[in-house]
């Protein structure tokens, strides 16, 4: 799987540098020029919607997503990894309600054809992100159901925003 990590990584670093790029380069033409690309803004748009729905993926991996556990850390080992396995459980759920909801949208924009305003490509081709970008949520959080049932972790990973503040600080007072 260290090749689904490199690629989401390099989905995500390529989205965010172009959008950047391109909206540089609009900002430029439209001020400067007086001009611009008619299609950059929507392009723009897309761009940012692959990033995130294969960001959530990759911060499922990381464990960069907010979730409030104070109660669960409290809690003993075996059965803070009983909480965690139903808390992934119910991630899955959602995820799967949303696929379903997302896979007849996007098949709904299919039998109607539709394009997008400024470019010619289908509606479909671009809102297939929805439905993609959760299945790689579902399997990211297969992996920590994976790591919580083998007894290999005993709770979710997530981002700890109190403790990083405090590490920064900590490092603000050293230098």
């Amino acid at each position: 799987m260290r090749w689904l990590d490199r690629l989401e990584e390099w989905i995500v670093m390529l989205m965010l540098a172009v959008m950047t790029g391109l909206t540089f380069v609009q900002v430029v033409l439209r001020y400067v020029f007086n001009t611009g690309f008619t299609w950059a803004l929507e392009l723009t748009t897309v761009f940012f919607a692959v990033m995130i729905f294969v960001g959530i993926s990759y911060g499922v991996r990381i464990g960069a997503h907010i979730g409030v556990d104070a109660l669960v850390k409290l809690l003993p080992p075996p059965l803070r990894r009983g909480v965690s396995i139903l808390v992934v459980l119910l991630c899955l759920a959602y995820a799967g309600i949303v696929i379903t909801g997302a896979w007849d949208y996007v098949d709904k924009m299919r039998t109607v054809g539709v394009e997008l305003e400024d470019l010619p490509i289908p509606v479909w081709v671009v809102r297939a992100v929805l439905p993609l970008g959760y299945a790689l949520m579902v399997l990211r959080f297969g992996q920590v159901l994976w790591q919580l049932v083998t007894g290999r972790s005993d709770s979710l990973h997530l981002a700890d925003e109190a403790a990083d503040a405090l590490k920064l600080k900590a490092g603000e007072g050293d230098a």
